[in-house]
């Protein structure tokens, strides 16, 4: 049967009536159709179906949700815009912030991801978009992390020297009145090294950059040194591995920190998570390593095998000690037992050690050594933006940043403990005001200090708060103002506008200027030219700028930096392991292949009597 629906409606609605009866009684004809039998009743209507209620209150939730999710997604984009210009701009650093901020927008915005489709879909959206353009930056270069410096030793490559009998005679003679905890000795490998370092424009320039570092940390790795019972000298081994850069992150093995852990968790007493690494944790790494070159030490019994072990893996050196029969480092570079990496390694520390320690010797006497660290350690166990924490210590988030390179998010773990760095002498200071804040909401408030001619109205704007907000959490009547020097806490409500209200960057308008944006925000012109890389006091209107100083946070998991040789990924794995470079937390020492017996480590260069090959790799005695 062919329905026809443009004839008249009546006929029409018959006709899809007798659709579902089509082949239990047939179709009623047309016009001049039959009548029914009398004993046939029309069918039994179904009653419409009640109307489903809505809860008005319910239906106003939905359409708030429904407003803050737009508004968190715009702000998202909006974000993640500022990201790719300041990526296609070559700032690098500033993209990772902008895209870190973007996503965490959306996981502290209190709404549920997984069942807001609109959310869920900008969620990975911005996350897929985040990647690709990081590994772009990765093919290119070290992705979104800070530029990390070569360390002299990955400067250097795989250089070999030629014989110099006279430099070696003479260093030997001024090695004499070097005094040392360590066991130092020049001979043509390292001799070669020394020769290097100061002679060569570019070797002579990282180990300048590394000593000058080295001024940040010197004390506090010498202290933790003396405390663990290892020689102090040892400090410069920081030289080798990092060039004491706290967040140098290898490219290929992962390895991370000044003293380049890999990143297993729990592993060296270093706690790793989504909040922070404390790899890069300069005091907490530097414990670490102090201890785990004790337990080579008591293995091995020389600290040249110790740094080798150190670089090349514990099982990898008690193997070639075992193959040889020889417990000497030097012996073993001879027999070209170990590879290129660690012979070149271990005369490299101890030319940086011998030069480091002779600075006038060797030309380092006009370096500009960088200012100890001193900070204050508070333990946190709440979620804080460190915005906070800058505000009641006085401080900038780039100094607060800086004291704890640990940190991979601007804000304290919930619920996870955290020894957070702040600047010397406002301990007191920090727990007197924090202490005013709620601890639920220390992740999204502020404090602020009002300064000269500030208003209550200009202080709210400031911090995009309400004014009367502002004065109720105050304790302030209407119409009271302010005074220089007045402590006021700062309700921001949300994690969106806790961020807008950081003066950290600013979108230009039309008519500003560099002067104009940085009497705004109480900074110099040439700080907001360095900031943003401007050569000039001109800028364009939509322009974001930094109006403070760019912060730093450790590497993500993803953004690593570029590598040097490859040495952290060359190493083998399981028991052969060093530090867990390339193996994971069974690589330790204490579970090498050989026992303490049975790790011959005479520092005697030459065989002992004729005692058979294999009786001495069990009989060969240690000394120290």
């Amino acid at each position: 049967m062919q329905l026809n629906l443009r004839t008249s409606p009546k006929y029409a609605l018959r006709a899809l009536l007798c659709v579902p009866l089509l082949f239990l009684a047939g179709c009623p004809a047309d016009q001049g159709g039959a009548t029914p039998p009398k004993q046939a009743t029309a069918p039994a209507l179904t009653p419409p179906a009640e109307a489903v209620k809505v809860d008005p209150a319910v239906q106003f939730a939905d359409r708030q949700l429904a407003v803050k999710v737009q508004q968190l997604i715009t702000q998202v984009d909006r974000t993640y815009q500022s990201g790719v210009e300041n990526y296609r701009s070559g700032r690098l650093d500033a993209a990772r912030l902008d895209f870190d901020f973007a996503v965490d927008l959306m996981l502290t915005s209190g709404v549920d991801i997984k069942t807001n489709d609109a959310l869920n879909d900008e969620f990975e959206r911005t996350v897929n978009a985040v990647n690709s353009l990081e590994m772009d930056a990765l093919k290119q270069g070290n992705g979104f992390s800070p530029r990390i410096e070569q360390s002299p030793v990955e400067a250097a490559g795989d250089l070999t020297f030629p014989s110099n009998p006279e430099l070696t005679a003479q260093l030997n003679a001024e090695l004499k009145t070097t005094t040392s905890d360590l066991p130092l000795v020049v001979n043509d490998y390292v001799a070669g090294y020394i020769s290097y370092f100061t002679n060569n424009a570019g070797g002579h320039a990282h180990l300048v950059r590394s000593l000058e570092r080295a001024g940040k940390y010197e004390a506090m790795i010498k202290r933790i040194l003396r405390e663990e019972g290892v020689p102090q000298d040892l400090i410069y081994q920081a030289i080798a591995e990092s060039g004491f850069q706290p967040q140098a992150l290898n490219a290929k093995s992962g390895a991370g920190g000044m003293w380049q852990f890999m990143p297993f968790r729990g592993a060296y007493g270093l706690d790793r998570n989504g909040w922070f690494d404390e790899r890069f944790d300069p005091e907490k790494s530097s414990r670490a390593y102090a201890r785990y070159m004790k337990t080579l030490y008591n293995q091995f019994g020389d600290w040249y095998l110790v740094m080798a072990a150190y670089d090349w893996g514990p099982g990898n050196v008690q193997k070639a000690v075992m193959r040889t029969g020889y417990a000497d480092f030097w012996e073993l570079y001879r027999r070209n037992a170990l590879p290129g990496e660690t012979k070149n390694y271990v005369p490299a520390m101890l030319a940086a050690a011998i030069m480091a320690k002779n600075p006038k010797q060797y030309g380092l006497t006009s370096m500009n050594v960088e200012p100890a660290a001193n900070y204050d350690t508070v333990t946190v166990n709440y979620a804080m933006d460190l915005r906070l924490a800058a505000d009641v210590t006085d401080s900038t988030l780039a100094t607060l940043v800086g004291l704890n390179p640990s940190l991979l998010r601007l804000n304290t773990p919930r619920d996870i403990s955290f020894d957070l760095h702040i600047p010397s002498g406002t301990k007191e200071m920090f727990q007197k005001r924090i202490a005013e804040i709620p601890e639920e909401k220390r992740a999204s408030w502020r404090f602020h200090d009002v300064r000269a001619g500030e208003t209550l109205q200009q202080v709210a704007d400031l911090f995009h708060v309400k004014a009367d907000d502002l004065a109720a959490a105050n304790d302030l009547s209407a119409g009271e103002g302010v005074d220089t020097g007045d402590e006021l806490i700062v309700p921001v409500y949300t994690s969106v506008s806790a961020a807008s209200a950081h003066p950290q960057r600013y979108t230009s308008r039309r008519g500003d200027t560099l002067v104009t944006v940085a009497d705004r925000f109480g900074v110099s012109s040439e700080q907001l030219r360095r900031w943003n890389h401007l050569s000039s006091n001109s800028i364009s209107a939509g322009r974001s700028l930094y109006v403070a100083e760019p912060v730093r946070l450790a590497p993500s998991a993803r953004a690593r930096s570029r590598g040097g040789r490859g040495r952290k990924a060359a190493r083998g794995t399981g028991s052969s392991g060093s530090r867990g470079k390339s193996g994971g937390p069974s690589s330790s020492p204490g579970r090498a292949s050989a026992s303490r017996k049975s790790s011959a480590t005479s520092t005697s260069k030459s065989k002992a009597g004729s005692t058979p090959k294999a009786a001495k790799k069990s009989s060969t005695k240690r000394h120290r």
